[in-house]
């Protein structure tokens, strides 16, 4: 069997799609991934074939935060509000340039399916189309209306909101790239959004998380229960080379809470620093920092913050207090499995939607990143280091699939809807 990953995104977005692919070209297919150019390299590193498609994923991921930032921080700013705005709009269209699309095309010649990884779906959703082959989605959170999400909304104006939603974020600039591509591939114009489109080709929607993290889900997908599983958040969970360094360091005290911010860079990585370093002074406690996407280089620490590049989160967030990070899906996965409390510190409105999940399940609590202070900070860490929150989230772990696990499952599934594609 042939298969084609298509993806785009920072390494957290891809992730889930490489851990697929690795794991069906263990089996003995054939794997071809394609990713924005800043990741082949973190494909390649995972065994797969990778192709560049797009441009720069990291670009996209700085122009949606400073939009988001503005929106949550200034919303009566409009002027500011479109500029960056018309910016993300001017990124889309170069991103997916006949150029890039073309190379999502060629890729699929010949191949049985398309696994289209989470963020700009559509686009593969089309290439699988036209070539008529069946087509799999990854979704690491709940994209597809329903009424769980969205905080303190009853569940069917959920629903309605993020209906709206995805049809308003269809309009302008998506939509007009995606006409242009169905025109280039001979298939009509689009109706609907393609969420619809999607689960009207009976599409098997991965859903790369656990159930138990969105009470009330599955019961509300019931009738869609074979078209969107469940199978816990797909993370590789790998080894690094700081691992050993950074658990003696641990290993020399007393436990730390871990800072990590992910594929977001903070603003001021200096003042983000020194901030850790205050609040845990204060604390008592050590921290360990790592940099993500941030630029911690030639920044000094008094001794008892330590600043790490990569690290395997499976291995060293169990030797931690506490977590405070960017609500990341694979980050806060990692924290649930460990049993340890965390605190979101969120940029995007999809690590909102994260954040508010965790102050349900009351394992962690978490504010917007550009309102945090030492003084919310500080709460913030003492509210999750409380017994409670500490029990809750060693009980939560028992109800997490482990990476493996969710590995398996996942390409379980995939290889069945094959199959069973073959035989209709």
């Amino acid at each position: 069997m042939k298969a084609v990953l298509a993806c785009h995104g920072v390494r957290g977005d891809v992730e889930p799609s490489v851990v697929i692919g690795r794991e069906l070209l263990r089996r003995g297919h054939d794997v071809v991934i394609v990713v924005p150019p800043n990741v082949v390299g973190f494909a390649e590193a995972a065994g797969l074939t990778a192709i560049a498609w797009g441009t720069d994923s990291q670009v996209m991921m700085d122009a949606q935060r400073d939009y988001w930032t503005c929106f949550f921080h200034m919303p009566w700013q409009p002027k500011d509000l479109t500029r960056l705005g018309d910016r993300i709009g001017e990124i889309v269209t170069r991103c997916w340039t006949e150029e890039a699309f073309s190379a999502l095309a060629s890729a699929a010649d010949d191949a049985d399916l398309i696994i289209a990884g989470n963020g700009f779906e559509q686009f593969a959703a089309n290439v699988a189309e036209h070539r008529g082959i069946p087509l799999v989605t990854v979704d690491f959170f709940p994209m597809r209306a329903n009424g769980r999400v969205l905080p303190l909304l009853p569940p069917p104006l959920g629903r309605a909101a993020m209906t709206a939603y995805q049809r308003v974020s269809w309009t302008g600039v998506v939509k007009d790239v995606e006409d242009t591509q169905r025109r280039l591939l001979g298939l009509p114009p689009a109706t609907e959004p393609w969420p619809a489109r999607i689960a009207e080709r009976g599409s098997l929607e991965i859903q790369a998380y656990d159930a138990a993290f969105i009470p009330g889900l599955a019961a509300e997908w019931a009738s869609w229960s074979s078209q969107r599983p469940f199978v816990g958040t797909l993370t590789l969970a790998s080894p690094t080379q700081s691992d050993d360094e950074v658990a003696s360091w641990i290993a020399e005290g007393a436990p730390p809470i871990f800072f990590g911010f992910g594929s977001v860079p903070v603003g001021s990585p200096a003042d983000t620093v020194a901030m850790i370093s205050a609040v845990c002074e204060r604390l008592g406690a050590r921290a360990v920092v790592g940099a993500g996407s941030s630029d911690f280089a030639e920044i000094s620490c008094p001794e008892h913050v330590q600043l790490v590049g990569l690290v395997n989160f499976a291995e060293i967030f169990p030797l931690c207090r506490a977590v405070v990070h960017h609500s990341g899906a694979g980050t806060i996965a990692a924290c649930l499995r460990s049993g340890v409390p965390q605190v979101g510190l969120w940029t995007l409105p999809d690590q909102w939607l994260r954040t508010s999940q965790l102050k349900r399940l009351k394992v962690g609590t978490g504010r917007r990143f550009t309102a945090t202070t030492e003084k919310s900070l500080i709460a913030d860490l003492r509210t999750v280091l409380a017994p409670q929150y500490l029990t809750r989230a060693r009980e939560f772990s028992k109800l997490m699939t482990t990476p493996a696990e969710s590995a398996m499952a996942a390409t379980d599934l995939v290889e069945k809807f094959v199959r069973l594609k073959r035989l209709c």
